[in-house]
Order: C-alpha cells, then structure tokens, then sequence
C-alpha cells in the first residue's frame, strides 16, 4: 500500500507548485529636460550571473524511472491493494488540482480604460480588417477609402466585359427552331447567375395531352390520371420536381414519371369509363366580351341617321310657329330685367314663451 501511495504522490508531485506570476516593475516616468547634449541614462539590465537562481529539490533528484516502475508493479501483485480504488481517487485529486492549475495559468483580464473615440473596439460595419494593419501616418487614403476603390474596380471590368466580350457571343447565335412532334415536352428551369439559392434544383415540364401518341379515350384516361396538374381552359399539364439535389436528377425523375403515366394510360383493363373528369380544382374565369348587337352596323348607322333627320325637322317646324323656347335668350332676360325690392325693417316685439318664478317675477321693476 505504500508504494501505491508513493507513486500517487510522485505522480502529483508535478502540480504541486502553481507557476508564479510574470512580475514587471513599475514604469517610472523620468521629465525630458528642455536643453541637454546627453541622452537620458537607464540603469543596466541585471546580468545573467546575477540573477536568482531557481531552487532545487533535493528530493527530485532521488526520483528513479526504475524504482517507480518497479513499485506500480508491486502494488499490481499485492492483493490487498484496492487498486479500482486507488485509480479512482487519483483521478479525484488529478480533476481537482487541473482545475487550480488552469486557473493559475489563465492570462488575467486586463480592462483598458476607455477612450473617448472607443479605438480599441472593431468596427464590425468595415470594408477591410484594419487588425493588421500599420499605424496611419497621413501617407495614404484610409482602408475604407480602398474597398470603395475596389468596387469600383469591379464595375469597370464588368462594364469592359459587356462593351467588348459579351458582341462576340453573337457568333454562337443559333437560330430558333420550333419544337417537333417527337419533342412535346417543355421543361423549365430556374438559374440565379451562379449563385446559391434552394430553388434552384427546381424543374417543371408542361405537356398536352393531345400532343402524346394517344387517341381519345387514352387521353380522356390521362387527364383524370392527372389530377389537379391538368388545367381544362388551356389543355396543359403541369408538374414539377425539386426533391433531388441537381437539376438533371429532377428532370430525369420528370421524365419517368410521364412514361409511367402515359403506360398507366394505354392500359386497357380500366379505361375510368365510369368516373367522369373532375374539374372542381380550376377557377373558369369569364371575360365579358362586347355584345354582339350593341356593334355598329350600316342598319344600325342608318336608323340613327334618320331618328337625327325627324328631330331637326320637328325643331324648324316649332321655331316657325314661335313655339320653340330659347333657353338663353330667357336667362339673359331673367337677369336683365330682374331688380332687387329694398328690404323694409320690420320691428316685432318678442314676448318670451316662459314665465319667470313667481319669487324673481316679483322682483323686477315696472315700466312706465
């Protein structure tokens, strides 16, 4: 038991002392003399010789590899050793004095006063890290003035790039060519300029069902298969795949499922005679269109012609008679002729509808 407990304090010997602390004499602050031809004189560094020297343990020197190899194997053999125990509560004492041996060996927090301008603080809002950087000495533009210069940098090789290489792409021009009978799937694919985005895998083909090698009822069989992808106002199919990281993936996931579709439909054990085609999930959206009567015609043009011809007639036929009214003449003689009547005072003697209490009514003086 002895030589286990030796070993033990061998073993910790090593965290017994905590480093000491870095000592650093104190600043002295010496006045510059205004006129001198000497420097100032500091005192000389403490030579090598003379510095303390560190002690030694005289018990260190008397450990031995051998000695302690040979007593953990003793204490191995001894079976009235409790060796599980002693092991766990050496690892006790080691968490234990790790712990104080971190914290003497921490770099203590030094709290800088602070300046009015806040210098020690970054600026998370910088162009540039300034961390690195030499002190400014009134010798060139700050760093900020240099992000901004590069960003303009970048404009211009964008601007040289589109006056001078983005014409010669005209060469690889390639005229259009409608889509054939064998081609009559449409795909659609999403691209944001080589940048990341989570919709970018995104593909959607659009198809008709007229345009597949299918003849009625096949078709009829397709669109109920379709579901809500098939819009009955435009006879478009439309689906869509995004469940797969790469575009290529979606797109051949796109293309399977339509070959299914089309093997689902040419089946003729069940032709869905009996379910009709359910349309409940489109919104037929009505335009009001102009209507058909209300258009001009010359039947139309010539009816209105004659209704204006009677009216100027009848107009002529009542001007000759004296019958027709004027309506300018008589407002320009209503106000003409028409004189404001001078107002006469009138004085009317207001009684009050209320009598005043029968105590304040006795009261008031009588006039004569």
């Amino acid at each position: 038991m002895a030589s286990g407990v030796k070993s033990m304090r061998l073993c910790l010997r090593a965290f017994q002392h905590a480093p000491a602390p870095r000592r650093v004499g104190r600043r002295i602050y010496v006045a510059r003399r205004a006129l001198s031809s000497t420097p100032i004189q500091w005192r000389p560094a403490a030579k090598e010789d003379e510095a303390e020297e560190p002690e030694v343990d005289d018990e260190d020197d008397d450990m031995d590899i051998a000695e302690m190899e040979k007593a953990y194997q003793a204490a191995l053999k001894d079976p009235n050793i409790d060796l599980k125990g002693s092991t766990r509560s050496q690892e006790q004492i080691l968490g234990a004095v790790s712990a104080v041996v971190s914290n003497a060996q921490r770099t203590p927090n030094v709290f800088l006063a602070r300046t009015f301008w806040h210098e020690e603080e970054d600026d998370p809002d910088l162009i540039t890290d300034e961390r690195n950087e030499d002190e400014f000495d009134e010798d060139d533009i700050m760093g900020m003035a240099h992000g901004k210069l590069e960003e303009f940098r970048e404009y211009r090789e964008y601007a040289r790039i589109a006056a001078w290489e983005m014409p010669l792409l005209s060469k690889l021009a390639r005229p259009f060519e409608p889509p054939t009978d064998q081609e009559p799937l449409r795909f659609r694919y999403t691209s944001y300029m080589g940048e990341f985005h989570p919709a970018e895998n995104k593909v959607v083909v659009e198809f008709s069902p007229t345009d597949l090698p299918l003849d009625e009822a096949q078709q009829l069989k397709l669109k109920k298969l379709l579901g809500p992808r098939y819009n009955p106002e435009t006879d478009v199919a439309k689906i869509s795949c995004e469940q797969f990281e790469h575009q290529a993936q979606n797109k051949r996931y796109l293309g399977d499922l339509i070959e299914n579709l089309i093997a689902r439909a040419k089946d003729p054990s069940d032709m869905f005679e009996d379910i009709p085609l359910d349309t409940r999930h489109h919104t037929f959206k009505v335009k009001p269109k102009f209507p058909r009567e209300w258009r001009m015609s010359e039947e139309r043009r010539k009816f209105l012609d004659d209704t204006r011809q009677q009216s100027l007639l009848l107009d002529q036929k009542k001007e000759e008679a004296g019958a027709l009214v004027n309506g300018k003449e008589k407002i320009d003689q209503f106000f003409s002729t028409h004189q404001p009547q001078a107002r006469v005072s009138q004085y009317i003697r207001a009684q009050s509808s209320r009598t005043l209490p029968r105590a304040r009514h006795q009261q008031l003086p009588r006039r004569v």
